[in-house]
């Protein structure tokens, strides 16, 4: 028995169809699926968010007093306001051998192939059971999955090995960046431009920090490196500021945002307090020579370790072995892989389509894709009933 693409098909048109974006509730397409695995025997458990608006699923399929492998996959989307879409995002369409619809490639295309897969993998003699791992808000900093591997950690057997199935065209990546994501508020003192040394001006403070995170970057461009990765070092980013609200007033608020995306074998929050001792004992006395509660606030918005495994680690050469191919490569983009290998579960990131296509209008995945993961899924259920 294989992976009937039509079914595919059908089941990505649905999944497409909720409305997944991360600041939406995720819970309709969850039910959905308990639905689905439901009707083919397989009970499913959910790992809730502290609201109990959002959720993670989690399902084994064979053996359960067996450690398995993990088909990882997030529901939720990005969003797609202000994109020039040429049909409704949320309606799958098919045209010249791709289907088109916000989430089809990142990473709804995946979640369909495996639950398309559930018929096969029923109909085996598994020995090894796969789990289906459907998490959460991954787009706003791998957040959902966290709970969910906490559940597995408490568990008596970890699973063997996960695969997270990203868009990597099938291609085996072994290792991402880390990432720290910060909102950074400077608060100064406002007063008239015409006293401005009677102020703090925090856009000019903000400025000087971001000139700060500008040479560390500068400094890193320099090395270390790692050829594998498509952008090779560890990368600073200052992506919005706002402050001020008129000319001849110094501002006393200035907020901005940055990232550090690290190699994943430097240390990320080493680079972090480089930045942040700068702030404090350099910038923060400064301005509190003029105004005592004037400061410098870090917060940090979302934070994932990166991904290392070593190409000759069991978990690549089978994934590599699943995929009928030799290659792999490493990615600066992040996924939820760090977070499973962190616990102790072997993890490779190896899914269909391209990474080039997410979060774009339009967004979409080739069908020859879907196929590709599908025989990927067939060879591991050969795999499982191995043992």
């Amino acid at each position: 028995m294989t992976i009937d693409t039509a079914v595919t098909k059908a089941i990505l048109e649905t999944l497409v169809g909720f409305d997944t974006t991360s600041r939406n509730s995720n819970l309709d397409l969850i039910a959905w699926v308990e639905d689905y695995l439901s009707r083919h025997g397989i009970d499913s458990e959910r790992v809730y968010d502290e609201t109990g608006e959002k959720a993670n699923l989690f399902a084994t399929i064979g053996p359960a007093d067996a450690p398995g492998y993990i088909l990882s996959g997030h529901t939720d989307v990005v969003p797609v306001d202000g994109q020039p879409w040429s049909s409704d995002p949320f309606v799958l369409r098919e045209e010249s051998g791709k289907l088109y619809g916000r989430g089809a490639c990142d990473m709804k295309g995946f979640l369909a192939v495996c639950l398309a897969a559930v018929p096969m993998l029923k109909s085996k003699p598994l020995k090894t059971p796969i789990h289906l791992a459907f998490s959460y808000d991954e787009e706003v900093g791998c957040i959902g999955v966290r709970g969910l591997i906490d559940a597995l950690k408490s568990r008596p057997l970890l699973p063997l090995a996960c695969f997270v199935g990203e868009p990597t065209e099938m291609q085996v990546v072994t290792a991402h960046k880390a990432k720290r994501s910060l909102r950074v508020t400077v608060t100064g003192l406002s007063c008239h431009s015409s006293l401005a040394p009677h102020g703090v001006n925090a856009v000019e403070y903000a400025a000087r920090l971001i000139g700060k995170i500008g040479e560390v970057g500068a400094q890193l461009a320099r090395g270390p490196s790692d050829a594998l990765f498509d952008v090779p070092v560890t990368t600073t980013h200052v992506g919005t500021i706002s402050g001020g609200t008129v000319l001849n007033i110094v501002p006393d608020e200035c907020q901005f945002t940055f990232e550090i995306r690290a190699l994943p074998r430097q240390d990320a929050d080493a680079l972090l307090q480089e930045i942040e001792v700068y702030a404090r004992e350099v910038l923060v006395p400064e301005m509190r020579m003029r105004h005592p509660e004037a400061g410098i606030d870090f917060e940090i918005t979302s934070a994932f370790p990166g991904l290392d495994t070593e190409p000759d680690a069991e978990v690549t050469r089978l994934a590599k072995r699943l995929a009928g191919r030799n290659d792999h490569a490493k990615v600066a983009y992040g996924t939820e892989a760090g977070l499973f290998d962190e616990a102790g579960i072997p993890t490779v990131v190896v899914g269909p389509g391209s990474i080039g296509e997410a979060h774009k209008p339009d967004e979409f995945i080739a069908i020859s894709e879907l196929e590709k993961c599908a025989a990927f899924i067939e060879r591991l259920a050969e795999k499982a009933c191995d043992g």
